[in-house]
C-alpha cells in the first residue's frame, strides 16, 4: 500500500496569504509614492489643476520652500509625512481614504486569524488520521468515516475559509467607495485603485488555494482513504469537468491575470498633462515630447498627451518585476499541478494497459482520480479490464473443466499450449509407468446400492484416491467404472509410492465406511513400465486423449492377478529393475506368468509395503522360506516344495499365494506335468 502523505492545510493557507500580501502591499506603496506630491498639496489646500501653467515651476518651488520652512529639521519633516500617510485613523478629514485602507487591512487580518482557527479545527481529524497511517497505527472507524465523508469537500472548504477574510475586506472597501465622497478626492482615488488591485489579487489567491487543495486530494489523499475497488469509478458528486476548462484556467492564472497586473501598473504610471494644468509649452519641450513628430503635433493640445515621469518609471519597473515574479510562482505551481493532474493518471493508465496486455496475473485497474475526460477514460478502462478479467476467468474455468476431461499433462507431452491446439491424430511415443487400481468384488457390492448410491460411493472413493496420484507426480488417464488408470512419466518410484499411499488411504476410507454402517472394501493395484503411444483418438464430433500399447494391457492384467495371489500391489520385473534404490521397498518374487493376449512371459513381484501391518510383518519374516519353496517348485521338486509351503501356511494362514502354490504342487504330483513344462503359469482369464 502507498505510504500515507502529510496532510497540509496551514501551508496552503499561509503561502497563499503571503502571495496575496506580496501582490497588494507593493502596489499600495507604489500608489502612495506616486501620489505623494498631490497629498502634500492637499495640506496647502491647492491642486495642480488650479495652478496657472505659466507659473508651475515657480509655484512648485514656493510650495517646497513653504513646506521646508514649516518643519524645523529633516526628522520633523519625516514625522509630519508619516503622520499624513499613516494607516492609523486620525481625525483629519483629508486622511479619510487612508483610514479606510487601514480599516480594510484590520478587518482582513482579524478575520483571517479567525478563519485560521476554524481551519485548524476542521483539519485536526485529517492530520490525526494521516499521522496514524504514516506510523502504521490503527485508526478508529469513526475517524476514518469522518475523513472519508469530508475529504472531497476539503478544496471547497479551504477556499471558502480563505475567501471569507478577502471578501470581508473587499466588501468593506466597496461599501466605503459606494458611500464615499466625490471621485475627485485624491484619497478616494487611491482607495478605488486599492480596491481593484485587491480584487485581482484575491481572485488569483483564491483560485490558487482551490487548485492546490484539489491537487493534493486527487493525487495524494484519495487512495489512502478509499479502496482500489471504490476508486475504479468516479466517486465525485459534482458535474463532469473538462480538461479544456482546466487548461483555460491554468492559462489565465499563469498569463492573463499576472499580465493584467502589469497593465494595471502601466496605467497607474501614466500621467496626463491635463492633470498638471500645463497647456502651453515651448517648441523645445514639444520636441522632447513628440520627437520627430513635433512639427506634426502643433495642432495637438497637451491636454490629450500622456507621459511617464522618472519616479513613475521606476515604480512601474518595480511593479512589473513584482508581477513577473508572481507570474513565475503561478507558472511553476499551476503548470506543475496541471501536468501532474493530467500526466500522472495517464501514466498510471498506460502502465495498467500494458500490464493487462501482457495477460500476466490479475487484472490491473486504474484509480479514477479526476472527474474529467481522463477520469472518464480510466473508468471506461476499468470496465473493460473487468470484462476482460471475467472473460479470462471464464476461459480459465473452461480450460480447467477441459483438463478434468483431458489432463494437462497430455498437452505437455504432445507439445501443445492450449486445448484448442489439439487435433485428431496428434501422438507421441514415451516410456511411462502405467498403474491400474480396481475395487475387488465391486459388482457384488454395487448390487446392494441404487444407481445414485453407486455414483456417490465411487465419487467418495475416488475423492480419496485422486489426490494421491496427483501428489506423486502422476495423472489420471481415465476412470473405468471403479477402476483408475494412472500414468507416471518421471520415475517408477512415483507409481510405487502412490500405490503404497493409496493402500493407506483405503484404510481411512474403510474406517469412514464402518462409521456409516457399511462393509469395508479391498483393492488391487498393478504396475508395469514400457513404451506407450499417447495421442488423440476419436472422430470429427468426439475425441479424447488416451494411451495405446501392449504394456497398458499388461498393467491391467497385473491388477487382475492381485485377486489370484492375494497381493495388494503387483509390479512387473520391467518396473522393478527401474526403481531407484529398490532396497527402500519390501518386495518378494511371486511368479512367472503368461497372461491372456500376450505371448511372452513376465516375472511378477509383490510390494509388501502395501499390506496391512500384521500381514506385512508375516510376509517379510517368511520371505526367505517363500523364495526357497518357489525355487524348489520351479526345479520340479514338488514334494519338497509342498512341505515348505505347508510349513509357511502354518505361520501365515492368510497368505493366499502359499495356498495357490500348495494347490499347484498337489496337482502336479497327482497328474504330472508336460515334458516342456518350464514353470511359467499360463493364465486364460483377464
Amino acid at each position: 500500500m502507498k505510504k500515507a502523505p502529510k496532510y497540509i492545510s496551514f501551508r496552503i493557507f499561509l503561502s497563499s496569504a503571503l502571495l496575496y500580501f506580496f501582490l497588494v502591499i507593493p502596489f499600495a506603496g507604489f500608489m502612495w509614492v506616486q501620489k505623494m506630491p498631490e497629498l502634500l498639496m492637499l495640506d496647502t489646500g491647492m491642486r495642480l489643476s488650479e495652478i496657472d501653467s505659466g507659473l508651475i515651476v515657480q509655484t512648485q518651488k514656493e510650495i517646497t520652500q513653504k513646506k521646508v520652512q514649516e518643519y524645523d529639521s529633516p526628522d520633523i519633516l519625516s514625522t509630519k509625512l508619516f503622520d499624513n500617510f499613516s494607516p492609523l485613523p486620525v481625525s483629519n478629514d483629508n486622511t479619510k481614504g487612508t483610514n479606510h485602507i487601514s480599516n480594510s487591512f484590520d478587518y482582513l487580518i482579524n478575520s483571517f486569524l479567525v478563519c485560521l482557527v476554524i481551519l485548524g479545527i476542521f483539519s485536526a481529524p485529517f492530520k490525526r488520521f494521516f499521522r496514524k497511517r504514516r506510523k502504521q497505527l490503527s485508526t478508529a472507524q469513526k475517524l476514518e468515516d469522518h475523513c472519508r465523508k469530508w475529504l472531497l469537500k476539503t478544496p471547497v472548504i479551504h477556499t471558502i475559509l480563505f475567501a471569507i477574510p478577502l471578501l470581508i475586506s473587499l466588501g468593506y472597501t466597496a461599501w466605503t467607495l459606494y458611500s464615499g465622497t466625490s471621485d475627485n478626492d485624491i484619497k478616494f482615488i487611491l482607495l478605488k485603485d486599492y480596491f481593484y488591485v485587491s480584487f485581482l489579487a484575491a481572485l488569483l489567491t483564491i483560485l490558487f488555494v482551490y487548485y492546490w487543495s484539489k491537487h493534493r486530494v486527487h493525487l495524494f489523499y484519495l487512495e489512502i482513504l478509499f479502496t482500489d475497488i471504490e476508486l475504479r469509478k468516479r466517486i465525485f458528486k459534482q458535474s463532469v469537468g473538462k480538461i479544456r476548462d482546466r487548461l483555460w484556467i491554468s492559462s489565465g492564472m499563469t498569463t492573463l491575470l499576472p499580465l493584467s497586473i502589469v497593465i494595471f501598473y502601466i496605467v497607474l504610471s501614466v500621467t496626463s498633462f491635463k492633470d498638471l494644468g500645463i497647456l502651453n509649452v515651448t517648441p523645445e519641450i514639444r520636441t522632447i515630447l513628440y520627437g520627430s513628430y513635433a512639427d506634426l503635433s502643433e495642432n495637438i493640445t497637451l491636454g490629450n498627451t500622456i507621459y511617464i515621469n522618472s519616479i513613475n518609471a521606476l515604480m512601474m519597473i518595480a511593479g512589473i518585476g513584482t508581477s513577473i515574479f508572481v507570474s513565475l510562482v503561478y507558472i511553476f505551481a499551476f503548470v506543475r499541478w496541471t501536468t501532474l493532474d493530467i500526466v500522472y493518471p495517464v501514466k498510471e493508465l498506460l502502465y495498467n494497459i500494458h500490464k493487462t496486455g501482457e495477460g500476466e496475473g490479475d487484472a490491473n485497474f486504474s484509480l479514477v482520480r479526476t472527474n474529467d475526460e481522463i477520469g472518464e477514460l480510466s473508468e471506461g478502462f476499468n470496465i473493460m479490464a473487468q470484462r476482460i478479467k471475467d472473460h479470462i476467468d471464464n476461459i480459465n474455468a473452461l480450460s480447467i473443466s477441459y483438463f478434468r476431461f483431458v489432463p494437462k499433462q497430455f498437452l505437455d507431452f504432445l507439445g501443445k499450449k492450449k486445448i484448442t491446439d489439439i487435433k485428431l491424430g496428434d501422438q507421441i511415443q514415451r516410456e511411462m509407468t502405467v498403474m491400474f487400481s480396481d475395487i475387488r468384488e465391486f459388482t457384488e457390492i454395487s448390487e446392494n446400492f441404487t444407481p445414485k448410491e453407486n455414483f456417490d460411493f465411487i465419487n467418495h472413493y475416488l475423492g480419496y484416491m485422486e489426490p494421491v496420484v496427483m501428489r506423486n507426480n502422476g495423472f489420471i488417464d481415465k476412470y473405468i467404472g471403479d477402476s483408475i488408470m494412472a500414468l507416471y512419466s518421471l520415475s517408477v518410484n512415483d507409481a510405487i509410492n502412490a500405490a503404497i499411499e493409496m493402500r493407506a488411504k483405503l484404510q481411512e476410507f474403510n474406517e469412514d465406511l464402518e462409521m456409516n454402517g457399511k462393509a469395508p472394501i479391498d483393492s488391487g493395484i498393478g504396475i508395469h513400465t514400457g513404451d506407450l503411444m499417447l495421442g488423440i483418438v476419436g472422430g470429427r464430433s468426439r475425441i479424447e486423449g488416451t494411451v495405446i500399447s501392449d504394456h497398458v494391457n499388461l498393467a491391467s492384467r497385473l491388477e487382475g492377478l492381485t485377486k489370484i495371489y492375494g497381493a495388494p500391489i503387483i509390479v512387473s520385473q520391467d518396473s522393478l529393475i527401474k526403481i531407484d534404490k529398490p532396497l527402500q521397498y519390501n518386495f518378494r518374487f511371486l511368479d512367472i506368468v503368461k497372461v491372456k493376449g500376450r505371448k511372452s512371459s513376465v516375472n511378477i513381484f509383490e510390494i509388501l509395503d502395501g499390506e496391512k501391518a500384521h500381514q506385512r510383518k508375516l510376509k517379510i519374516v517368511t520371505k526367505e522360506q517363500f523364495n526357497k519353496a518357489i525355487e524348489l517348485y520351479r526345479n520340479k521338486h514338488f514334494k519338497e516344495a509342498s512341505d515348505h509351503f505347508s510349513t509357511l501356511q502354518h505361520i501365515n494362514p492368510n497368505d493366499k499365494a502359499i495356498h495357490l502354490y500348495l494347490d499347484r504342487c498337489e496337482k502336479n504330483i497327482q497328474h504330472g506335468i508336460p515334458e516342456d513344462w518350464d514353470g511359467v503359469e499360463i493364465l486364460h482369464f483377464k
